[in-house]
C-alpha cells in the first residue's frame, strides 16, 4: 500500500443497517493497517430490534453509537445522519481520511465528495455493494474475507516461505481471465525496457483501475501469492543488501 494511505487520523463512520456485526474485531484489525480510527461512530435507530446485535459490540470496541429516529417509512435517516457528521467532521480539519463502512451506494456521492477535498476514502461493506460506491472509494475491503480461522498463522508461514498455498476459507471472487486480462495489462503500463514490473507499484496501481481488488478476494494472503499461482507470469526477487529484504519484480510470459 502506498505510503499516503498508511497512518492517516481516520473517521470510521458506520451504517448498522446495512453491514452485519459479525467479524467488527477483524474489521478494526483491517482498519489499523491503514491509520488510527480518531472517530468511530455507528448510526441506527436504536429502538429497533433489527440492530440489537451491535449493542454488545459497541462497548467492545468504543464506538459511539448515534440515534437517529426514522420519521417516515421509506426514507432512510441514517444515510443522511452520516452525510451531515462526515461533512462536519471534514470542515474541522482533524482527519486525513474516511472509513465508511457500508454495503450502500447512496454513500457514493460523499465518498466522491471527500476525495475532492482531499481526504483518502477507504469503504468496508458486502461483496454486494454496487460498483459506482466502490469505484468512488480509494480503496474498498469485502467484509466476507475480513473472517479468521485457525490456519491463517499456518498460511502466512506459507507464504513467507514462498509456497502459494490459497487461504484455507471459500474465495469471494475466482481467478478468470478478467483477473489475468487486469494483471498483464497493468505490468505492461509500468514495465521498464525488459518488462519487469516492480510489485509493490503495480499493486497500488491496480487499486486506482480496480478499488475493491485483494488478493484475500481469491483466496491469497498477499499478491505475490497470487501472481506466482498463475502460471502466465514470471516472478523475479532480488536482493537488497538488506537481510531478509528482497524487490520483487514480475514480467508476463
Amino acid at each position: 500500500m502506498s505510503s499516503t494511505i498508511q497512518d492517516l487520523r481516520l473517521a470510521v463512520l458506520i451504517d448498522a443497517d446495512n453491514v452485519p456485526y459479525a467479524n467488527v474485531k477483524e474489521m478494526f484489525e483491517e482498519i489499523a493497517k491503514y491509520g488510527t480510527p480518531t472517530f468511530k461512530r455507528i448510526y441506527a435507530d436504536w429502538t429497533k430490534p433489527t440492530v440489537s446485535g451491535w449493542k454488545k459490540v459497541l462497548l467492545e470496541n468504543a464506538i459511539t453509537p448515534i440515534q437517529q429516529y426514522s420519521y417516515s417509512s421509506g426514507k432512510n435517516a441514517t444515510d443522511s445522519a452520516m452525510i451531515i457528521d462526515a461533512m462536519d467532521i471534514l470542515y474541522t480539519g482533524k482527519v486525513d481520511g474516511f472509513c465508511i463502512v457500508s454495503s450502500d451506494s447512496d454513500f457514493t456521492r460523499l465518498a466522491t465528495r471527500l476525495r475532492e477535498a482531499g481526504m483518502k476514502v477507504i469503504g468496508i461493506g458486502e461483496k454486494k455493494t454496487l460498483i459506482p460506491f466502490i469505484s468512488a472509494c480509494d480503496k474498498f475491503i469485502y467484509i466476507e474475507i475480513l473472517g479468521k480461522n485457525d490456519t491463517d498463522a499456518d498460511i502466512e508461514d506459507d507464504a513467507k516461505e514462498e509456497k502459494v498455498t490459497p487461504v484455507v476459507k471459500h474465495p469471494i471472487s475466482k481467478v478468470d481471465r478478467g483477473l489475468i486480462k487486469l494483471l498483464s495489462q497493468s505490468i505492461n503500463d509500468l514495465a521498464d525496457e525488459n518488462g519487469w514490473a516492480f510489485l509493490g507499484d503495480l499493486g497500488n496501481f491496480i487499486l486506482k483501475k480496480q478499488p475493491d481488488f485483494d488478493s484475500r478476494n481469491y483466496g491469497y494472503p498477499k499478491m505475490l501469492a497470487l501472481i506466482k499461482s498463475i502460471d502466465k507470469f514470471v516472478v523475479d526477487e532480488r536482493d537488497t543488501g538488506k537481510s531478509k529484504i528482497k524487490h520483487v519484480y514480475v514480467r508476463n510470459k
